[in-house]
């Protein structure tokens, strides 16, 4: 497991206030996606980029934080759950968040935290389901585990006439076991998908409309760092919301902007009825047309999903 500290002043004393008071802390646990199917240098690579662009976004929210980096999960630590949860949903690479409370992963430990835990959420005849994942050696299993905390929360809530429900449950109660803790949680947040912005090359993209913006976020969801050439400050500030570090050149000639920042290739928003326009670029680079099969309807949504 690898550590992080991050504090908005990074000096020494906002460090030590902020350690004296990590009990008080909120706990998010941050799962990635198609990062976990790269070999295992590659993904530790896009784990540090995943990592450094919190940070990045974090501080220019002004968002202290602690994180920790497990194979397939990072666990940030910060007062201020709710703003890290906004900027963590505009994250690439982000799959999901959950908020979550932990404890030991020994089974009586467990037992109790269960009960604990899952007393506020119920109504009298409530049905729920424990949902149980288990990484490491334990000498139980994860179904042995959904057994014991099931009975455990049955009969500490008896009163309330509570039931277990696997397929539509009220409530679903998530226990992921790794190593020696086990984290308790309620809800999946999701976040974008992806690849961490700036693990793939830098690209060019035209941005003078709608579509151009949801082809410039597409690449940037795939992980490639974007440069905007647009005159547009509307279209650019709906990008600047997913990047602390956008890039953006005005009335600059295509070329002079692929020399300058190396630009691997040039993203353009042309749909396929659009090949007249499309035959008349000539660029000394690539050319990407990632909405070439989107319709407008197609296009509406995803921009309004991207504006929100």
């Amino acid at each position: 497991m690898e550590r992080i500290s991050f504090v908005c002043s990074r000096t020494l004393h906002t460090y030590n206030r902020m350690l004296l008071h990590l009990n008080a802390m909120s706990l998010l646990l941050v799962r990635y996606a198609e990062v976990g199917l790269k070999s295992e240098s590659v993904r530790n690579q896009f784990e540090r980029i995943l990592v450094n662009n919190i940070l990045d976004s974090f501080a220019k929210e002004g968002i202290e934080c602690l994180i920790e980096r497990e194979r397939g999960r990072i666990f940030i630590e910060t007062h201020d759950v709710n703003r890290a949860i906004k900027r963590l949903r505009r994250i690439f690479g982000i799959a999901s968040i959950s908020s979550v409370r932990s404890c030991s992963s020994r089974l009586e430990e467990m037992r109790s935290f269960a009960v604990e835990y899952s007393a506020p959420l119920f109504m009298r005849g409530s049905t729920f389901a424990l949902r149980v994942r288990r990484t490491g050696n334990h000498n139980f299993s994860s179904m042995d585990v959904a057994r014991d905390l099931g009975s455990a929360i049955l009969e500490a809530n008896k009163e309330k006439e509570i039931s277990v429900d696997l397929t539509s449950p009220d409530i679903e109660i998530f226990v992921e076991i790794r190593g020696s803790k086990a984290y308790f949680f309620t809800e999946h947040i999701p976040g974008p998908g992806g690849l961490p912005l700036g693990s793939q090359g830098k690209v060019l993209a035209i941005v003078n409309r709608d579509r151009d913006v949801v082809a410039a976020w597409l690449m940037m969801k795939r992980g490639c760092r974007v440069i905007i050439l647009s005159d547009s400050r509307d279209l650019v500030k709906i990008l600047e919301a997913w990047t602390p570090h956008l890039i953006v050149e005005h009335s600059a000639q295509i070329e002079q902007c692929i020399r300058k920042y190396r630009a691997l290739a040039v993203v353009f928003g042309h749909r396929s009825d659009e090949m007249e326009e499309i035959r008349k670029i000539k660029i000394s680079v690539p050319a990407f047309f990632p909405l070439i099969g989107f319709d407008d309807k197609e296009v509406e949504r995803k921009l309004r999903d991207i504006s929100a």
